[in-house]
């Protein structure tokens, strides 16, 4: 599944499931852009190694998500967008009735709106090209719920629907849009959260895992950035030609709870 001279775009992507994207992409052969909305010369290293690593072109451009127009201009800086990755996500946890406006407003715009921004600028962009690929990284909570975390679900619920939506705009061009859903992913942000969760409870890290951070994954085991890379680098490819306007989840069961 070779994704040479192709363009990959990745939101959010210094870290964690983003740069586990990028990794795969540039694996397949496909020149990156990171992002994220730091401007740090370890940011820029990260590009760099990927390059070296993997024998691709890797930039890095500074964009702050929550900002519309910043947003575009990702995608014009970039010069080129195939491959179009809207993964750039912030989490806040509590009830409807105390959940801060301005947190409700900044997980809206940097984990839905930005993918509205992003995607009408790169669409032109695939026109011209005559070939591109949107995919966005939702989430369990896309397609199912939980308690306190009201923006987040809405927010990937709604990154659910605009992908079906731009899809069947695209439906007859060869281009595609998809989302990945993941379920928990063990990214350094959670493998962090483990030593307090295990004081918390006061629980082995075995038993953390597997009884309280993994409860509603069936399989007890986390999802790996790897594999969502995967994922994401199957989407594009030849053979996920004709799979548009639906969803992959990647939770080990949970959605089919």
């Amino acid at each position: 599944m070779t994704l040479a001279g192709k363009t990959a775009v990745i939101t959010g992507s210094n870290s964690g499931i983003g740069l586990g994207i990028a990794h795969e992409m540039a694996k397949a052969g496909a020149h990156v852009v990171l992002n994220s909305f730091t401007d740090r010369e370890e940011d820029h290293a990260i590009a760099a190694k990927i390059a070296e690593e993997h024998g691709v072109q890797a930039r890095y451009i500074q964009a702050d998500m929550s900002q519309g127009d910043q947003c575009r201009a990702l995608i014009e800086n970039a010069g080129a967008c195939d491959i179009l990755i809207n993964n750039a996500g912030i989490q806040h946890v509590a009830a409807i009735d105390e959940f801060p406006v301005e947190k409700w407003d900044a997980i809206i715009a940097i984990n839905m709106s930005s993918a509205f921004h992003t995607t009408a600028a790169a669409l032109p962009m695939m026109r011209k090209a005559g070939w591109g690929r949107v995919i966005n990284i939702a989430s369990a909570h896309g397609l199912t719920a939980s308690p306190f975390k009201s923006a987040y679900i809405a927010a990937k619920h709604g990154v659910v629907g605009m992908t079906k939506s731009v899809a069947l705009e695209t439906a007859q061009e060869p281009i595609t849009a998809n989302a990945i859903c993941p379920g928990y992913v063990l990214t350094p942000l959670v493998e962090e959260q483990i030593p307090d969760t295990m004081r918390e409870y006061d629980m082995s890290r075995e038993d953390v895992i597997k009884n309280v951070m993994l409860k509603r994954q069936p399989s007890k085991e986390f999802a790996t950035v790897e594999q969502l890379g995967g994922t994401a680098v199957f989407l594009a490819s030849h053979a996920a030609a004709q799979i548009t306007g639906t969803t992959i989840s990647v939770d080990g069961g949970w959605t089919a709870l």
